[in-house]
């Protein structure tokens, strides 16, 4: 699923070719991914045009003239991309949208996973999410508050979306390994001290990710990431650490795997 830095490189490769543009029609090939229905969401979405694009978390935000937000999760296998109206369609593009100078906004979904929702209160969608790690606002002391009352695995809760917006995976196992705490680790059991380098190891961790235009896995979905050449431990398994040359070790913690070093992360 993209994370925080991918889906940021969608929202910033998205902003030049439909700032100011018109919806002039929209096309569903997979209406279950539509909320509300298409049909209501058609009717809706045509003549307004689109003011501001952002992201909350692993979600895309498009602002429009009207009273109306669309909101986008690509979740495991979605993207989007503009392109004029004469190239031919891809059987994986669910979701067309129109534009009044004759290109088209595609959502590509092989999995079918992603959702579209029109709404005139995004805190309905929105509204459970975390705090930003890169907003501005969001500083060590309210990352530490995070903390009151957890007492879970650290790399599930690090990924638990109500607890801090946009870290999955990838940027947790990089984050963890940085700040020298293993994955498993109870979260009631961190120090202020551990807290401190975690939280500075996600920014650092995020804003890299970023920089690189975040990370294209096998699946070539995300194109153009690089950040997968600097993994430190995510993927990395039996490969020697690159601080410490022991071999990086795997975990299962839930449903998710977890990427570590014995020496490094005590």
């Amino acid at each position: 699923m993209p994370e925080l830095p991918e889906v940021e490189t969608v929202v910033r490769r998205l902003r030049a070719p439909l700032l100011g543009h018109t919806f002039s029609g929209m096309r569903v090939e997979w209406e279950r991914m539509i909320h509300p229905s298409a049909l209501e969401m058609r009717k809706l979405l045509v003549g307004q045009s689109v003011e501001a694009i952002d992201r909350r978390g692993k979600y895309l935000v498009f602002e429009l003239s009207g009273q109306d937000d669309l909101i986008i999760h690509l979740k495991m296998t979605g993207d989007l991309q503009v392109m004029p109206s004469s190239v031919p369609d891809h059987p994986h593009d669910r979701v067309v949208f129109c534009l009044e100078n004759g290109d088209q906004l595609r959502f590509r979904d092989p999995r079918k996973f992603g959702r579209v929702y029109l709404t005139q209160d995004p805190a309905l969608i929105l509204g459970q999410l975390g705090p930003e790690p890169l907003d501005n606002g969001f500083t060590e002391d309210e990352f530490l508050a995070l903390f009151e009352r957890r007492s879970g695995r650290i790399k599930p809760l690090l990924m638990n979306q109500e607890f801090i917006a946009g870290l999955g995976n990838i940027y947790a196992d990089e984050a963890l390994f940085l700040a020298g705490i293993r994955p498993q680790r109870r979260a009631d059991t961190l120090s202020g001290d551990e807290k401190r380098r975690l939280y500075r190891a996600i920014l650092q961790v995020l804003w890299r990710a970023i920089e690189q235009k975040g990370t294209s896995l096998t699946d070539k979905t995300y194109r153009g990431g690089q950040y997968q050449q600097q993994f430190l431990v995510y993927g990395r398994l039996e490969q020697p650490c690159l601080m410490c040359e022991r071999p990086i070790q795997r975990i299962r913690l839930g449903q998710r795997s977890a990427h570590f070093c014995l020496n490094c992360q005590r």
